[in-house]
């Protein structure tokens, strides 16, 4: 059973932290769009919007975001930790396995297209991966980048279209 209500908060922390489902959806199409013709704005969309009704998906917004607003607020408990997410440490690598996490549940596809993205910093990606600013995206960045890639693994696997009405 989805959860709109939390469907919708996880949207909401999305766009508080800078992440419109545009912008998600336009690394899907960067994603899908040579395999898919004339696949629309509107699908990629709408595939985003349906990753984002699985719990294990919202589980995971909620928690990387709320990591994320602790180490910026510097409320981590061990100087280590907090030094780490700061600086998005590369051999941190727990934000990736919860990136992991929500692709494991749109297979294979959705695996490699999170590899190639997380790689490539396409779109939204990049700039929440930058560190410009004072809003810490160690987790967020990855997060983003696997909700895309889960979208584009859900356009592949099903077939031309996914139904828009939203």
């Amino acid at each position: 059973m989805v959860n709109y209500k939390l469907t919708e908060k996880c949207i909401n922390l999305l766009k508080s932290r800078g992440v419109e489902l545009r912008d998600i959806a336009d690394c899907v199409m960067f994603l899908q769009s040579k395999y898919v013709p004339n696949l629309s704005i509107e699908e990629c969309e709408a595939a985003v919007r349906s990753v984002l009704e699985k719990n294990e998906v919202q589980n995971a917004i909620l928690t990387g975001i709320a990591v994320d607003i602790m180490a910026e607020e510097g409320k981590l408990p061990y100087e280590e930790l907090q030094s780490m997410l700061c600086n998005d440490e590369p051999l941190y690598g727990l934000d990736e396995v919860v990136a992991y996490g929500i692709c494991n549940l749109y297979g294979s596809i959705a695996l490699t297209n999170f590899g190639y993205i997380d790689k490539e910093k396409i779109g939204i990606i990049s700039k929440l991966n930058n560190h410009e600013g004072p809003q810490v995206n160690t987790f967020l960045d990855d997060i983003v980048g696997a909700i895309a890639a889960s979208a584009a693994s859900k356009i592949a696997h099903g077939g031309k279209r996914i139904d828009v009405d939203l």
